[in-house]
């Protein structure tokens, strides 16, 4: 966190928190969700600004319930998901890159969803496969020992008669066990809110 949030927060420690304004797409971008985005339940205006953009994703952060947040300055404003908290790409120097920049770390735990979205997981970390590079990471899929074709994960997602192990990711040298897990399960599974709401208390 920026010493000038800090600071701020010290100095106007009870700013009421904002919701719905700022929220994170699939595909990492951050999106200004003015009255009519909310209303309407729109994405919102990409934030294109690199400086802004550097700022949320310095002072980015959970609270105790597992809604995410930004901290501008005093105020806490709270990051409605259209997927995970964060979105990783495929990077020919990372391997994994986060939507802030960062590496992700070595895989924990992989799962697919019904439809396709592949989520990593590295220690506390949780992201979602950015859907134009799953072509680049369908290579590191493997099915009894060989790369899976299309037709076979397909199958798989499908929910046919084979085991979730049978389908694994490489990486680092490693085999992951890739599990099958429906898309409205992941919140739960990983323990995000994809949408916060105000706490009774506040």
């Amino acid at each position: 966190m920026d010493d000038i949030v800090k600071q701020a927060l010290a100095k106007w420690p009870n700013v009421p928190y904002c919701y719905g304004w700022l929220g994170l797409d699939a595909r990492g971008n951050w999106r200004m969700r003015d009255e009519r985005a909310q209303h309407l339940n729109l994405p919102g205006d990409k934030l294109n600004h690199a400086a802004l953009v550097a700022f949320i994703v310095r002072n980015y952060a959970a609270d105790e319930r597992g809604c995410w947040y930004f901290q501008n300055g005093p105020q806490r404003v709270y990051v409605q998901l259209e997927a995970t908290p964060y979105i990783v790409r495929t990077d020919p120097a990372a391997g994994w890159l986060l939507h802030t920049g960062a590496a992700l770390g070595a895989i924990d735990e992989a799962v697919l969803t019904e439809t396709g979205a592949l989520v990593l997981r590295s220690g506390d970390v949780v992201a979602q496969l950015d859907d134009r590079d799953f072509a680049q990471a369908l290579p590191l899929l493997y099915m009894h020992d060989a790369p899976v074709d299309d037709e076979a994960l397909l199958a798989w997602l499908e929910g046919g008669a084979l085991p979730p192990a049978a389908l694994t990711l490489t990486d680092r040298g490693r085999r992951i066990a890739v599990e099958r897990v429906t898309a409205d399960q992941l919140a739960a599974r990983f323990g995000y809110v994809s949408a916060p709401s105000p706490a009774k208390a506040e």
